[in-house]
């Protein structure tokens, strides 16, 4: 079927909330490239939401779960577990920076782990509360859609949203909110909201993902940990974007030596299959009963096929190394942007977690949604796959795979800069 034939029945039988604005629809891809039902080729700057980091099709992902699939479906892992989960579960444990041996246990998306890890972190600590932070995005099932920092579109016709859970600022000091700032505002919602007796964890993503790809400080997370320890609350990292390999280490919390108690991961984890993790302290994670965490599909045989392979291909092609690499292309190229045009303006990178602001002035900093949108729409007709995000709508971010070729990331970044001339 093609673009239009698709389109009608996206129109006929799609839930408005569920159904993408976008009019093409993807047919195939590899690496860093697409094509629509109309045979139309696009360059990859999303990732799928940052969820294709070794690329599209990576072959090893792709034979790991063909081979699965010669062997094993299902049978649900708490009525007969199988190898891979255990695999996993072992590997994990190797790789995140959690103070102390870590247990594991896996799910199939980003807010399903933030939804464990908050369920947890209760039975561990005896507490109800838990605080995160202005601008953080966990995920859209209802306590989730409570914990993000951001109302629209997440939960603007579904509340009331659950209790128990409570904001603290997050630092921007681009948009006025030091570090010191941020502390004095965590403080003070201990002091007026949530009592630290009640609070089980702290909840914050090391860098923010959908609220504008804006790094906390080592200090910041160091404070973080501190107050956690002083008030016998968790740290809860969320690195469903951050983590594999986005920011130039494995998870963005390792630039700043910090160990949570519980972090979470999904998105690049498996290259496209469905999966994501609750990585904690063993004795944390081993605070609930028996049977009290899982699910039918959780943590399936071809999913964990899936992220044995990517760890593998994280070893054997230096994504890590290549992610840095990345990360200083995009870095150069933004830095003549912000010199050329008066729209671009905080450029800034964590290895290939990349982004830059669009506003109309850039001595206050003033957020320009409309032209990012603008932007965006117009390089999706050129042929590039381009996202916005951020608080105030002004943000591009940069998910492209961090195996692009060196040739398609150019011709994806002249397809931006032909815009931003036709534009500005």
């Amino acid at each position: 079927m093609n673009n239009a034939q698709l389109n009608e029945l996206k129109q006929k039988y799609v839930a408005n909330g569920a159904a993408s604005p976008a009019t093409q629809f993807a047919d195939h891809a590899e690496n860093a490239e697409l094509w629509d039902a109309d045979g139309k080729r696009f360059i990859d700057f999303a990732g799928g939401i940052g969820v294709l980091n070794v690329g599209h099709r990576h072959p090893k992902v792709v034979e790991a779960v063909k081979s699965q699939l010669d062997k094993l479906m299902h049978t649900c892992q708490t009525v007969m577990p199988y190898e891979g989960y255990v695999k996993v579960a072992e590997k994990l444990s190797q790789i995140v920076p959690v103070r102390g041996h870590a247990k594991v246990m896996l799910a199939n998306s980003g807010a399903e782990a933030l939804e464990n890890a908050v369920k947890i972190a209760r039975a561990a600590t005896g507490k109800s509360n838990v605080i995160c932070f202005d601008g953080g995005y966990h995920g859209r099932t209802l306590y989730t859609m409570a914990m993000n920092g951001k109302v629209n579109p997440y939960q603007t016709d579904f509340g009331p949203m659950p209790g128990t859970v409570f904001r603290a600022p997050y630092p921007v000091p681009y948009h006025g909110v030091s570090e010191d700032e941020a502390l004095r505002g965590l403080k003070m919602t201990l002091r007026t909201d949530a009592n630290p007796k009640d609070t089980a964890a702290i909840i914050l993503e090391p860098v923010l993902g959908e609220g504008g790809f804006y790094p906390a400080s080592p200090t910041f997370l160091k404070a973080i940990r501190e107050l956690c320890d002083e008030h016998g609350m968790l740290m809860i990292v969320d690195e469903v974007q951050s983590g594999f390999g986005r920011t130039g280490k494995m998870f963005a919390i390792e630039h700043s030596g910090v160990e949570p108690d519980i972090m979470t991961m999904a998105k690049s984890m498996a290259d496209g299959m469905p999966i994501s993790a609750v990585v904690g302290t063993d004795k944390v994670m081993d605070a609930s009963g028996p049977n009290s965490l899982g699910g039918t599909y959780t943590g399936s045989p071809t999913a964990c096929a899936a992220a044995l392979a990517v760890m593998e291909i994280f070893e054997e092609e230096n994504i890590l190394e290549k992610s840095r690499a990345l990360g200083d292309k995009l870095a150069k190229r933004f830095a003549k942007w912000q010199e050329s045009y008066d729209c671009i303006d905080n450029a800034r990178n964590m290895g290939a977690m990349a982004a830059f602001d669009v506003i109309s002035d850039k001595a206050n900093h003033t957020p320009n949604a409309d032209l990012a949108g603008a932007l965006c729409k117009k390089a999706r007709e050129k042929g590039l796959i381009l996202l916005s995000c951020g608080l105030y709508g002004n943000t591009i971010r940069f998910l492209m795979p961090v195996t692009i070729e060196d040739n398609i990331l150019e011709e994806g970044l002249d397809i931006i800069e032909a815009c931003l001339k036709e534009l500005v």
